[in-house]
């Protein structure tokens, strides 16, 4: 499901129209406090957010904020679109959270490749019980980690760990949540287990290492757009 907010009824249509064309089901919200609603009744969760900038009541940049800083909608995937087109529109947008940024006037066939790319980024590569991001491959069957084909030995509780980061690309666990759901405890206490592990794991991923962020005050999370990153960065190094 891919909800869509933008204000233009004949945009909207259009967007909605391509969208069930290619396959995808979609429901439309004409400004973005019908889409907090949406979100907030618990109707079916959407697995990317379509979000204009320039709407009535409620902008799509306050929109993306409140739907970042809620645990529960914080990790969909959201596309931005707007007639604004400067670079600092669109750095400002992924700055905030944002997947990616569409400049009014676009092409359906833009629209539908970046969601495509987007839904790819943002979902987890599950194949034969394997979960790959990058470099990275962890295979559930042989409970086995490997960077580049490499091994890496890892124990249970560090195997466990990145499994569940793995499976929740981007979203951010407190240290009370990773208590309870790798070390069946909910003893505060104990919360500086989960800063070693997560230190110790991060210096066994070596180049991977950077996908496990900290959210200061908050917890940890997978971040797997650090592999786009440092593919990008080696092209660049590559052409020069």
């Amino acid at each position: 499901m891919i909800y869509v907010a933008e204000d233009d009824q004949s945009i909207r249509d259009l967007i909605l129209y391509t969208l069930h064309a290619s396959g995808y089901r979609a429901c439309g919200f004409a400004d973005g406090r019908q889409l907090l609603m949406a979100l907030k009744e618990n109707y079916e969760k959407p697995s990317l957010i379509l979000l204009d900038i320039m709407m009535p009541d409620e902008d799509g940049i306050s929109v993306l904020k409140r739907i970042r800083s809620n645990p529960d909608t914080q990790r969909i995937p959201i596309i931005m679109e707007s007639a604004k087109s400067t670079e600092f529109d669109t750095v400002s947008c992924l700055d905030l959270g944002a997947d990616d940024y569409l400049c009014k006037p676009f092409g359906m066939m833009e629209m539908v490749s970046r969601i495509r790319a987007v839904l790819r980024r943002s979902t987890p590569l599950l194949k034969d019980d394997q979960i790959s991001f990058g470099p990275l491959l962890l295979n559930c069957r042989e409970h086995t980690v490997t960077i580049n084909q490499k091994p890496v030995v890892l124990t249970r509780k560090e195997y466990d760990l990145l499994k569940l980061l793995m499976r929740n690309p981007r979203y951010v666990f407190s240290r009370e949540e990773l208590l309870i759901k790798i070390w069946d405890t909910d003893f505060a206490g104990e919360s500086r287990t989960v800063d070693v592990h997560i230190n110790t794991l991060r210096s066994k991923l070596s180049e991977a290492s950077s996908a496990i962020q900290t959210v200061r005050g908050v917890g940890y999370r997978f971040d797997p757009r650090v592999f786009e990153q440092n593919d990008s960065n080696g092209k660049e190094e590559t052409k020069s």
